[in-house]
This record gives structure tokens, C-alpha cells and sequence, in this order.
């Protein structure tokens, strides 16, 4: 019999977390072992922009250590106002700007905001955390499964088909785990879904909202564009919840700044639960990041270096693992989008490794790839798609230039030793 809540009772745990375990036993056992499965970035790679730290660093110095309004200083909400309308073109006053210590208060509370048990939300698989947040609320699941020939982004027809009773609809954006992004028609597709459907809801029955998680909205590639809902239809603003920050933005997972914008009326109630939860951005961090935002030129700066180094790293893994392809080997890999994720595929069920083992499941796929390549991505069944994807992440945050022809070697080897 359970002797403790439901809700702790059910939890599953992080899938990525448990794949983090088995890794690092095996580096305490002394392996070697190229992690890339970790959504952040080695700080002596991709460091904190130098004149954010010192900001931060002079706001503690400054004696900025007592408790932060609960929806954020004044002067960072509208810096980040600045900042979304600088990139984005889309304007938000205060009111809608609710800041946080990163982006998962901002979901938690988003989701605690809307969905009542029982309620249906959208989402696409494979993505990051969706399924859980539905679980904790109890909300009813509405798996959206995506294919690589769309960049495994959901389409107008698949949120068509079951739109009539949601009460959220969850994207990102560009995409964690994917680094695809979702074209402009595709988006301006759902946002007239959205408006059609709840022109249509009357009385007191539930809107549907958008979540819209852009995280990775400015790390873009090779003229990629992102695309915003607001920009592209404004009436969307009533009924959109942005979910954004710093985190990867500046390299900045630690520093836990994020920031919501969105309708005034649900922004104000997720404040009263952050209140109750005290997940706000430390005082010292939101001074700093509020001076750092309006620093133009810096910013551009830190961009071109930044970008760059991303880009390079991305591409030198697709480019081999192409390459791997054009080999014969069962691999394949979707070009570098945007954010700090290649989307590579191992097609090796019902192979057979060198000490005779018929691999007969992907997760048995991904243990050899650990083993023999000494590699450790994160496969797609992790976010939520088929335990038989053969689909994987791979995070180049943490990654060296010069560990790739490494990794990509250990790879080919790994592959070649199959039957």
C-alpha cells in the first residue's frame, strides 16, 4: 500500500538522469567516455560573457542579496521587453513579462495555471519533458509522433486532429532534442487553429493556450530563421505563453535567469504560485543580467563568437557522421539547424557485435555505442518516442573541436566490428 502521495508514487524519473548514471559508473570504473548527452556547455569551451559575470559579481559586491519582487525587478522585465523586441519584433509591457529562475518554474507554474486533471495537452514526441509535466498535473496525454522527413516537428493536421477539446498545445522551438526548427507556414498554421477554435468556445468554457518554449530562439544556423507566433499573427498574443531565458542564450545554465511573457491575467497567477514555491532569479543575477541586455554592442559580440564556435562544432559532427554514411554504415544524420543538438540516427537492431550478441532493441544499441564507441548520446526514447527509435541527440556544448575526429574514429570502428 502507498504510504505517501500519488503523485510521488508515479513519478518516473529522468530518463537522461538514469542514461547520467550509467555513465558515470562507468567513468568511475575507469572508462573513458565522450559525454554529449548533457543540454549544457563546458564553461572553459563556452564561457559566461566576461561582462556578465563582472555584472554579476559587482551585484553581489554591491550587497544585492535580499529577496527579488516576486515577478522580477522592474528594470530586467523591461530590458528583456527591449531585448524580445529587438530580435523578435514584438512588443511586451512589464505586466507580461514575469521572470524566474529559468525555464522550468515557468513551465511548472504555466502548467499548474491551466491544466486541471484530466484536461488534454498537445505535444510532440520526441520532447524534452512534456510527458512529465502532463503527468504531474494529470493531465490527459496527447502524443503527437513526429518523423525525421518533417525534422520531427508536428504539422497542422496532426494538432487539427485533436485541437477540438486541448486546453494546451506545447512547442519548441527551435527544437530540443532535435536543433530543428519549425517552418513559418507549419506555425502560422497552428496559431489559426488556435484563433479558429477558441472563436469558437463560448461561455465559460477553457481557451486553448500555446506554450511556447524558445529557449534557443537566437542560436540559428545557415540562415535558418525562428519564427514567433506574435510576429506572425498578433491576435495570438492572448492566448501565447512564451517560456525563455538566458540559459542557453549566454551559456548561462547556472546563472538560472529565465523569463515568461505572455497574457497579464495567467502571468499574475503564475507569480502567486512562484511566491509559494520561491523560484525566483537570485537578486545579484537579475541586476546583472538586466544592465547585460542593454548592452548592444557586447551582446552582438558575444553572439559572433558564441554562434560561430556552435556552428563549427555541429557541423564537423554531421559532416562525419555523413561521411560514415556514405561508408555503408547504418547511420544517418539531419543538417544542423539551430541550438546545440545534432539529430543522428543509428539503425543497428539486428546486428551482431564482435563477442557474438545479436542486438535485438535499440537500448541494447545504445549501451554497445557507449561500450565499444565510448560515446554517449541520448536516444530518442528518452523524450518520449518508441523505445525502437533508432534516433539520438547529440548535445555539443561540452564538446572539444579536437575530440571529434577522436569520437568520429572510435565510431567507425564500433561499426565496423558489427555483423
Amino acid at each position: 500500500m502507498s504510504t505517501l502521495s500519488q503523485l510521488a508514487e508515479s513519478l518516473v524519473g529522468s530518463e537522461v538522469v538514469k542514461l547520467g548514471n550509467e555513465i558515470n559508473r562507468r567513468i568511475q570504473a575507469g572508462a573513458t567516455i565522450y559525454n554529449y548527452t548533457i543540454g549544457d556547455f563546458n564553461p572553459a569551451v563556452f564561457p559566461l560573457p566576461k561582462e556578465l559575470e563582472d555584472l554579476i559579481v559587482d551585484s553581489y559586491r554591491k550587497g544585492y542579496t535580499n529577496y527579488p519582487p516576486a515577478e522580477g525587478i522592474g528594470e530586467l522585465r523591461t530590458a528583456v521587453g527591449a531585448f524580445i523586441n529587438k530580435y523578435q519584433g514584438v512588443q511586451f509591457s512589464n505586466d507580461e513579462i514575469l521572470i524566474a529562475s529559468g525555464g522550468r518554474p515557468i513551465i511548472y507554474t504555466l502548467f499548474k495555471a491551466i491544466v486541471d486533471e484530466g484536461d488534454k495537452v498537445i505535444y510532440s514526441v520526441p520532447s524534452w519533458n512534456n510527458n512529465h509535466y502532463v503527468s504531474m498535473n494529470r493531465g490527459q496525454h496527447c502524443m503527437i509522433d513526429t518523423l525525421p522527413e518533417n525534422d520531427f516537428m508536428p504539422s497542422v493536421a496532426d494538432i487539427a486532429a485533436h485541437i477540438s477539446d486541448a486546453v494546451l498545445i506545447c512547442l519548441c522551438t527551435p527544437q530540443n532534442p532535435t536543433g530543428t526548427v519549425m517552418p513559418k507556414e507549419t506555425l502560422e498554421g497552428i496559431c489559426d487553429l488556435v484563433l479558429a477554435e477558441n472563436a469558437r468556445r463560448t461561455g465559460n468554457q477553457k481557451k486553448v493556450y500555446l506554450m511556447f518554449d524558445q529557449m534557443y530562439a537566437l542560436l540559428t544556423y545557415n540562415g535558418t530563421e525562428h519564427h514567433n507566433p506574435v510576429a506572425l499573427r498578433p491576435a495570438m498574443k492572448d492566448y501565447t505563453v512564451f517560456v525563455d531565458g538566458i540559459s542557453k542564450t549566454f551559456a548561462a545554465t547556472g546563472v538560472r535567469v529565465g523569463w515568461a511573457l505572455g497574457p497579464a491575467n495567467i502571468l499574475a497567477k503564475m507569480k502567486a504560485l512562484l511566491s509559494h514555491i520561491g523560484a525566483w532569479a537570485p537578486m545579484a543575477e537579475q541586476k546583472a543580467v538586466a544592465k547585460y541586455l542593454t548592452m548592444d554592442a557586447e551582446v552582438d559580440g558575444y553572439f559572433n563568437v558564441f554562434k560561430a564556435g556552435l556552428q563549427e562544432l555541429l557541423e564537423a559532427f554531421y559532416d562525419g557522421v555523413i561521411a560514415l554514411k556514405h561508408k555503408g554504415y547504418n547511420v544517418d544524420c539531419i543538417a544542423p539547424k539551430a541550438a546545440i543538438y545534432l539529430t543522428v540516427k543509428a539503425d543497428l537492431v539486428g546486428k551482431t557485435t564482435p563477442e557474438g550478441k545479436k542486438l535485438q532493441m535499440q537500448d541494447e544499441v545504445t549501451q554497445y555505442i557507449l561500450g565499444a564507441a565510448q560515446l554517449a548520446m541520448v536516444p530518442f526514447y528518452c523524450f518520449g518516442a518508441g523505445h525502437d527509435s533508432p534516433w539520438y541527440r547529440i548535445s555539443v556544448g561540452t564538446c572539444k573541436t579536437t575530440d571529434i575526429p577522436v569520437v568520429l574514429g572510435l565510431l567507425e570502428k564500433a561499426l565496423s566490428d558489427l555483423r
